[in-house]
């Protein structure tokens, strides 16, 4: 049963404080999915659901050579993804429908104290998109945070991982058609949503962009994640996802979402630096025009793992994450395969930031 209440957040007599830390902060661990047999994948034994599991698998392997990785499994499932995975990777046991873990699973934060809590979002499949199924994904947060032995705060937003970023000292970036999307929030406005998305990760300013990338608002679409468009690479700096050729409807969309950053302060009051990501130069698939895009990487300790697609502009990419990542290695994984299930690299990871120190 979800305990909090969306309207306002909880006093600070009643609640410890808390922070989600920057994801380039100090990880635990790297949480994953397996992926199940289901509607995205494919049935059993298919072919499809055999290039999700390696795609997946790929990107386990490259982060497990820079910290460890945990992947739930459907009890059904399990011994395939040990064969998949390897016994360098462990496996957990949990009922799950699909597996963009970034979405139906906890995000951690730091209590005052130091010791870590894991966000129990509301999830409702994206919005009770008719292709989702949620039944067991609503309780994924909560069963991972019992393996990592914290605690939860639930809470009654609907919401994903995916649908908002942080820079770890009081900003957050979300999306004007996630979070008052009324198929998730029904009636919210601005102000109940930031009360309890401060209130749950310890921010103090949101940054709301208008839209996500256009073929996310397909029938198999988020409806806006930015974790696609934008994200914090630092101390008042942002990535962004570039369209430069005018004939991808995602061109509008670079210069929409640029003029909503443009001249906007952080939480700390520092005017945002903006580093524009070209995008691939691939405009379409057989599905319509591509949302493949470099913003969706992941940072774990000491790599930045970086959704590669086999294009010209990936050495691009590379060497402006390795500026905005200085001492981390960049690894190109190639993800054009999770991308036509849905999403890209950062959608299938969830980090545990390490416990810290607590504040003097």
């Amino acid at each position: 049963m979800k305990t909090a209440t969306l309207p306002s957040a909880p006093s600070a007599a009643a609640q410890p404080a808390t922070l989600m830390p920057a994801e380039w902060a100090r990880h635990q661990r790297t949480w994953m999915a397996f992926p199940p047999p289901n509607d995205t994948f494919g049935p059993a034994g298919s072919a499809t659901l055999d290039r999700a599991r390696a795609a997946w698998t790929a990107v386990a392997h490259t982060i497990a050579r820079y910290e460890p990785v945990t992947v739930v499994a459907h009890p059904r499932d399990a011994t395939a993804a040990r064969e998949w995975l390897g016994a360098d990777i462990n496996v957990v046991e949990i009922q799950l429908d699909d597996a963009w873990l970034r979405d139906s699973g906890p995000s951690f934060v730091h209590q005052g104290d130091g010791s870590l809590a894991a966000v129990d979002w509301t999830f409702n499949g994206w919005g009770a998109q008719h292709w989702a199924a949620w039944d067991n994904d609503q309780d994924v947060a909560r069963s991972v945070a019992g393996f990592a032995d914290t605690s939860v705060r639930s809470s009654t937003l609907v919401n994903e991982g995916g649908g908002f970023h942080v820079d770890g000292a009081g900003t957050v970036l979300l999306t004007e058609t996630v979070q008052l999307d009324p198929h998730r929030n029904p009636g919210a406005t601005r102000e109940s949503v930031e009360a309890e998305i401060h209130a749950a990760l310890g921010t103090t300013m949101a940054i709301w962009l208008p839209r996500g990338l256009t073929r996310d608002y397909g029938e198999f679409g988020t409806r806006g994640h930015v974790d696609i468009v934008a994200a914090f690479a630092g101390p008042g700096t942002i990535l962004l996802h570039q369209q430069q050729d005018p004939s991808h409807p995602d061109y509008a969309v670079y210069q929409e979402v640029r003029a909503a950053l443009a001249g906007k302060l952080d939480a700390q009051g520092r005017p945002l630096r903006i580093i524009d990501v070209p995008a691939p130069t691939v405009l379409t698939d057989d599905e319509g025009f591509v949302d493949w895009s470099y913003i969706n990487h992941y940072v774990a300790n000491g790599v930045v793992v970086l959704c590669g697609f086999d294009d010209a502009n990936d050495s691009i990419a590379a060497g402006i994450l390795a500026r905005a990542y200085p001492g981390r290695a960049v690894e190109l994984v190639d993800a054009r395969d999770i991308f036509a299930f849905g999403g890209g690299i950062h959608c299938i990871t969830q980090q545990q930031p390490a416990p810290q120190e607590p504040s003097a």
